[in-house]
């Protein structure tokens, strides 16, 4: 955990000194110092700080202009402020820094004292705000390591099935070669299909192995990918298994490109597409079909994954991405919730859910690269 940060700012260099003997007398925290509001900038632009000492008369700009400036900024607006001042230390000053965003004053002289506890207030309030955040992302991974070992389970699943049809037909080629030595078969020709068709079979359950493994894969770099690219390997890896299903995928994507990991958005296409798998069985929906479409809108790809599967019943809608919400009798309830999960953390997007009586939509919003 990163030590606590806090950026002492006044122009006169003694007092800078004064400030720092005090607080490294009892805390092991880390000090920054500006002699100006624009060397004060510069340092918040470029580390975390965690609270701000500041001194209001200063040239060029005083602390009131200084804290202005700061509520006005996205990264600096929420860092609190404390005023030291021997000389606008009146009601009406006072009010006029608070209302700027302050959050204490301290008159000189200094009660070593007085700072000291200040300051251990919002010491043990960041301690407390970091170990929830760690909690949280404690929480995060364990939810996301459950919701990928259950679709491991189903991928094992759909890997099984991929293989088996091309190991049978490794098979009867073996088959083939010994009816054929018997009856005196063997030639160039035949030696050339079986070299041939074998290799093909063999090269397809590499390629399936190695996509199930990089699928998996928890060392991975962001990069440049194409959309089409992730739908179409989710629509490879699921292919055995929708076609057994009779499920037809209707696609209709551009060129649109991506900045993350392709795996992961494949993971959340695995994840939607597979509960829309098991929504046609298990509501026995004849007529299956799950389109794929994307579009540009407002600087963001659109992506919509739609089925006519039966929809969401309407007391479950505000719950399907909560973590462990589920309605399978043997589900774990962390699936939605990691692709919600994967869409914002991952790819900084949004998603949303649509649905009717008949039909289920969700919308994943995702910035264009």
């Amino acid at each position: 955990m990163n030590n606590f940060s806090v950026l002492l700012v006044d122009d006169v260099k003694e007092n800078i000194h004064s400030l720092e003997l005090i607080i490294e007398h009892s805390f092991d925290i880390n000090i920054f110092t500006a002699l100006s509001a624009n060397e004060g900038m510069e340092i918040l632009m470029k580390n975390e700080i965690d609270l701000i000492l500041s001194d209001i008369q200063m040239p060029d700009i005083d602390g009131f202009e200084f804290a202005q400036y700061l509520k006005s900024i996205n990264k600096t607006k929420n860092i609190p402020i404390i005023f030291i001042t021997g000389i606008y230390d009146k009601e009406d000053y006072q009010k006029r820094g608070y209302n700027l965003g302050a959050v204490e004053y301290i008159s000189k002289p200094i009660d070593d004292v007085l700072l000291t506890s200040k300051l251990k207030v919002y010491i043990d309030l960041y301690e407390d705000k970091k170990n929830r955040q760690l909690e949280l992302i404690k929480k995060d991974e364990l939810l996301i390591h459950q919701s990928r070992m259950a679709t491991m389970g189903e991928m094992i699943g759909v890997i099984a099935h991929q293989l088996k049809q091309p190991l049978n037909n490794i098979s009867l080629y073996c088959l083939d070669v010994k009816d054929s030595y018997r009856y005196d078969e063997i030639n160039d020709e035949f030696i050339e299909d079986f070299h041939k068709n074998t290799k093909e079979q063999i090269s397809f359950m590499n390629e399936t192995i190695n996509g199930f493994i990089n699928f998996f894969n928890p060392n991975k770099e962001k990069y440049d990918f194409y959309l089409k690219d992730a739908i179409k390997k989710t629509t490879q890896l699921l292919d055995k298994q929708l076609i057994d299903k009779n499920i037809n995928i209707i696609i209709n994507i551009n060129d649109e490109q991506l900045y993350g990991v392709q795996t992961e958005l494949e993971q959340v296409f695995v994840n939607l597409i597979t509960n829309a798998k098991e929504a046609f069985i298990e509501n026995n929906i004849d007529n299956r079909e799950i389109l794929i479409q994307s579009e540009i809108k407002d600087k963001n790809i659109i992506i919509i994954i739609q089925d006519n599967a039966g929809g969401i019943k309407e007391e479950y809608i505000n719950q399907i991405f909560d973590p462990y919400f589920t309605t399978k009798e043997f589900g774990t309830g962390t699936g939605l919730y990691m692709v919600q999960l994967v869409v914002k953390s991952s790819f900084n997007g949004n998603l949303k859910v649509q649905t009717t009586q008949n039909n289920t939509k969700f919308i994943i919003e995702l910035p264009f690269k």
